[in-house]
């Protein structure tokens, strides 16, 4: 997995069982400062084959608010939301990165490699410890640790 905040990590593991409970598997955590009227925002992006419906959506935000009530414990309020991650969705895990060999990917790094530090091209390979990403004729190897932020990249062309 890419490397996540320890809080993020907390609600990804109390999350995560409720989701597969659900036939659905987290895709992305976001828990952040959203402005001074909104304050903190909790996102969780939730994804199964077909899409999840609102009803779905609605059932794991419901169980997720009982749960976090009870047992997460972070400093100040924040809000809530669950939702579908959208056509260009976040890609965190080794199995994320699996189900899109073949497809173009956006990957930003935290060091340059070779150096560039944003690579978009077509995912070749994904094994626990890396991914190798087809770009301009050349096989990039880039290591999960290194991997800042990584999503699919619909081809609206194809």
């Amino acid at each position: 997995m890419i490397q996540v905040d320890p809080v993020v990590a907390r609600i990804w593991q109390m999350a995560g069982p409720v989701a597969s409970d659900e036939g659905m598997e987290i895709v992305d955590i976001e828990f952040r400062n959203e402005g001074s009227r909104s304050g903190r925002v909790l996102r969780i992006f939730l994804d199964k084959s077909g899409g999840p419906t609102l009803d779905d959506l609605t059932r794991v935000s419901r169980r997720l608010n009982e749960i976090f009530d009870e047992a997460l414990a972070v400093e100040g309020s924040y809000v809530l939301e669950v939702s579908s991650p959208g056509i260009n969705r976040a890609l965190k895990t080794p199995e994320h990165f699996e189900r899109f060999i073949g497809k173009r990917v956006r990957v930003r790094t935290r060091e340059a490699i070779e150096g560039r530090r944003s690579f978009l091209g077509v995912l070749k390979e994904a094994t626990p410890g890396e991914i190798v990403v087809a770009l301009e004729g050349r096989d990039y190897h880039i290591a999960f640790p290194q991997i800042e932020k990584a999503n699919y990249e619909h081809d609206w062309s194809a």
